[in-house]
């Protein structure tokens, strides 16, 4: 799919494919009502629009992702409602049927907290990869209607064991639902050197494992 892209906002990528994959292949999306976590272009969010979701809502916390949801909603004739904030500080007290998420989790990154400006903001997970994502096993059933279905794409270097552990302690049942091979892109081999050095990765290794988790 092609898609308007200011600078600064993620583009679609490997892990935003597998994600609308998996959830085509779901009868969750009929009818529901579908929170697109970290939208950035709305990519996600647009599919899940197309499969027939009653209501699409999706969230980013950057003003240009806002921007580039709404046009490229805009010129394809799909009504989707985005809203700009933190994770699910703009959407405090709705639940939805199915929650998208594919939210920044790349390892490396030195601070403790993501970054708040700049084009690292689209990706930088903190030095494990899970800022973002523990926040969002945290939040997320907060927000999922009875029997709803959280979909969440990250990658094996993030930690799946303790995603899924994430999630159970959350009262989720989780389970890896999908899973492929990905060569890495131009973040990844930035900072490739030194997770070698700090032995995430093996040596010489370029690519990782793209995995989906499905919480229910």
């Amino acid at each position: 799919m092609m898609v308007l892209r200011p600078p600064g906002v993620y583009p679609p990528q490997g892990d935003t494919a597998l994600l609308c994959e998996v959830a085509r292949r779901t009868d969750a999306l009929l009818g529901a009502r579908v929170l697109d976590v970290g939208t950035g272009t709305g990519t996600v969010a647009l599919a899940a629009a197309r499969c027939g979701a009653a209501r699409v809502t999706a969230v980013d916390v950057s003003a240009r992702a806002v921007l580039a949801a709404r046009a490229n909603a805009l010129v394809r004739g799909l009504r989707l409602r985005v809203l700009r904030g933190d994770l699910f500080r703009p959407v405090a007290g709705e639940v939805f049927d199915v929650i998208l998420a594919n939210p920044p989790y790349v390892a490396g990154g030195r601070g403790e907290l993501v970054p708040r400006h700049g084009t690292a903001r689209a990706w930088d997970g903190g030095p494990d990869g899970r800022l973002l994502l523990d926040r969002i096993f945290a939040q997320a059933p907060a927000h999922l209607a009875p029997g709803g279905t959280l979909l969440v794409v990250h990658s094996a270097l993030s930690g799946v064991e303790a995603s899924l552990r994430a999630l159970r302690r959350s009262g989720l049942r989780a389970a890896v639902v999908a899973r492929r091979s990905e060569a890495f892109g131009p973040v990844m081999l930035s900072r490739a050197e030194a997770l070698e050095a700090r032995g995430v990765i093996g040596a010489g290794q370029r690519s990782e494992e793209l995995v989906v988790i499905r919480a229910v």
